[in-house]
């Protein structure tokens, strides 16, 4: 397996990808993915593919936000989203997207990534839960679980506060649960 950054011709196997990892919810994800690709830069936000055998079987997107911390907005990034193809799950492809990720974060001086996800998965990476670190989730709708910190070596004590999603991802309604009987 290769892991490698995203390239432009990468995008419609991206696209397949997220439709197939995410069911029902996989438009919404490749929607949000498209849109959030727009916004990256070279030295802002990260996209990386896992590739077997000249196919993308893995995916995983670090985009900027911000965190209003008392002394200034400081930049972060957040870890989404994050899929591998059913047939290759389980199998390391995640972990590997999400490591590699996070070292070349490290090195271009991020301090913090965020996330939404699965408090059973993301632990093993060293997140932990951020309403405990003295973080504050921008929706209500996100499970105190789920909303998830990693400190890097960046990180100074002064930097808590609340998150504040890119517009896209309120755009795309991709922010928490939605409470379907509400």
């Amino acid at each position: 397996m290769d892991l490698r950054e995203e390239r432009p011709d990468d995008k419609e196997a991206v696209r397949s990808l997220h439709l197939e990892a995410f069911g029902d919810h996989g438009s919404v994800v490749a929607e949000l993915t498209d849109a959030l690709r727009a916004a990256l830069t070279p030295d802002r936000g990260l996209s990386l593919v896992a590739e077997q055998a000249g196919q993308v079987v893995g995916h995983v997107m670090f985009t900027p936000s911000l965190l209003d911390a008392p002394r200034r907005l400081v930049d972060v990034q957040v870890l989404s989203p994050l899929a591998v193809t059913p047939g290759h799950q389980r199998q390391g492809v995640g972990s590997a997207l999400v490591r590699s990720g996070v070292e070349i974060l490290s090195k271009r001086a991020v301090p913090l990534v965020f996330l939404e996800g699965d408090p059973a998965y993301y632990p093993r990476f060293g997140f932990a839960p951020g309403g405990e670190l003295g973080f504050r989730k921008p929706s209500l709708r996100i499970p105190d679980a789920a909303f998830q910190v990693l400190k890097l070596p960046a990180y100074e004590a002064w930097m808590t506060g609340t998150l504040v999603y890119s517009e896209l991802f309120w755009q795309h309604d991709a922010v928490g649960l939605r409470d379907a009987n509400a």
